[in-house]
């Protein structure tokens, strides 16, 4: 970021910053103030036991890779200047009017955690289950731990072209043996391993130029052992002439979308595909209308689409319902449209409509001190390395305003000590980042022991019992 340099503070007044929420916007936002400003104590908190967020609970098993950032995230709070504070629910166990006295800024981000809906009538029977709610419970978060979703059918319908729609569709059919060797929660593993599941349909309001999964998750689930694609021709007439002209990334999607419903495959990949006892397919211009309930009125049975047209060009086209509709049969459908934010306080603006806090480069609006990064701050878009980008843009905002003097830091602050003394009056047991390492080595203790890189605790109360010992 041109400037950063200069925005280094050498010495000054110690700046007490409080961010709320420790994944990699809260990470990420930490490492940039803690390098570029040399008296800035950062405390993270957390309101689960575990730091990390969306990469411990959101990033799938099968991508270690992607987890790596832990790594960094671990030296930042390692920082002397760091500390990490979880099984702390800021807006119910201390408000952020508290924090406000204690801290001279505060920095919002913690993220989007509720599921956007769909709005339609039958989206409450059973086997109708949120993306977010499954990854949660494939994932070990213990909100979801107790999920217990319904794979007794042989059809999936998963609502969305996202990455987090591939995802969960990739869990689903993937072999045993491949998730056994991640750190899937281990009643997950059991349940996919008894699952009945053979079919995951993939189903998105636009076409195949306007889906918002990128080319590796693509490629992994056309690679998928044991799985193959059902794509259709007649989805891809027209679009090929339109391909060459797009921009690269989308181009090479497009590409591979298209070659893989347009080539018959031959040699291995033929046999590979011949003796596949799963399969997956894209389903295109189709809008969720009701969910269709069995014969009991109390489960799942199959989805009214709306067949829909488009009008317009490239990744801004609209979808138009048109008269016709369309049932499928599924027993299990995950709607995967999306993250939300919700308020965390009263005192902090919320733009609804948007779903996150209205602001300025993570300076949010009329509300001096209070700064925000991440989902919350630009909505749920993007990857790791976008909130990166994001994280350190708002930490930028604060050195800024700390040097322009719209950040006053003349008086000096309590911080944690403040916040110490109310917890304990309150009864709340704060779990501290060593606390963390103590519940990461029996997890990954437990996981040596399955042959797994861990096994997640996944109930609050242990976590904060192995913490404390």
């Amino acid at each position: 970021l041109p400037g950063v340099r200069g925005l280094s503070s050498k010495t000054g007044p110690e700046l007490k910053v409080c961010i709320i929420g420790s994944g990699p916007a809260g990470f990420y936002t930490a490492q940039h103030l803690l390098k570029y400003h040399e008296s800035a104590v950062v405390d993270i908190y957390e309101k689960l036991p575990v730091p990390f967020g969306l990469v411990r609970f959101g990033v799938a098993p099968d991508h270690p890779e992607v987890k790596n950032v832990i790594n960094a995230f671990t030296q930042t709070a390692h920082h002397d200047r760091c500390s990490f504070y979880g099984n702390v629910t800021v807006g119910k166990d201390i408000s952020i009017e508290e924090l406000k006295q204690a801290y001279h800024a505060l920095i919002l981000t913690y993220g989007a955690e509720a599921n956007r809906t769909l709005g339609i009538p039958g989206e409450n029977l059973r086997g109708v289950y949120s993306a977010r709610t499954f990854v949660g419970w494939y994932n070990g978060l213990p909100e979801n731990k107790n999920l217990n979703p319904e794979l007794s059918s042989e059809t999936a319908i998963v609502l969305g072209h996202g990455n987090v729609a591939l995802d969960v569709a990739r869990i689903l059919l993937s072999p045993i043996d491949l998730l056994r060797k991640t750190d899937i929660a281990a009643h997950a593993l059991e349940a996919i391993a008894a699952s009945k599941v053979k079919r995951v349909l993939l189903v998105g309001r636009r076409g195949p130029l306007q889906v918002a999964f990128t080319i590796k998750e693509l490629r992994e689930m056309i690679n998928l052992p044991g799985a193959r694609p059902l794509l259709h021709l007649s989805d891809f007439e027209g679009i090929r002439e339109i391909v060459k002209d797009l921009p690269r990334p989308r181009k090479r999607l497009s590409e591979l979308m298209i070659k893989t419903a347009l080539e018959k495959p031959s040699g291995n990949e033929a046999e590979r595909r011949a003796a596949a006892s799963k399969e997956w397919g894209l389903q295109f211009l189709r809008s969720p209308m009701e969910v269709i309930p069995g014969n009991d009125g109390k489960w799942v049975a199959g989805i009214r689409l709306s067949v829909n047209k488009l009008e317009g060009l490239g990744e801004s086209a609209k979808f138009v319902q048109t008269e016709d509709v369309e049932d499928l049969e599924c027993g299990l459908m995950l709607s995967s449209i999306g993250y939300k934010s919700y308020p965390i306080d009263p005192s902090v603006p919320f733009d609804h409509q948007q779903g996150i806090i209205p602001n300025n480069l993570g300076r949010v609006l009329h509300a001096p001190g209070l700064y925000c990064s991440g989902w919350v701050k630009r909505g749920p878009t993007g990857v790791i390395v976008t909130t990166m980008h994001d994280g350190f843009e708002t930490a930028v905002s604060v050195l800024e305003d700390v040097r322009s003097g719209a950040l006053d830091v003349s008086a000096s602050k309590g911080g944690y000590e403040i916040m110490e003394a109310l917890l304990k009056q309150r009864g709340i047991r704060p779990v501290s980042f060593s606390g963390w390492e103590k519940i990461d080595d029996v997890e990954v203790a437990n996981g040596e022991k399955a042959g797994k890189p861990r096994e997640k605790l996944l109930d609050v109360e242990e976590m904060i019992e192995v913490a404390s010992q």
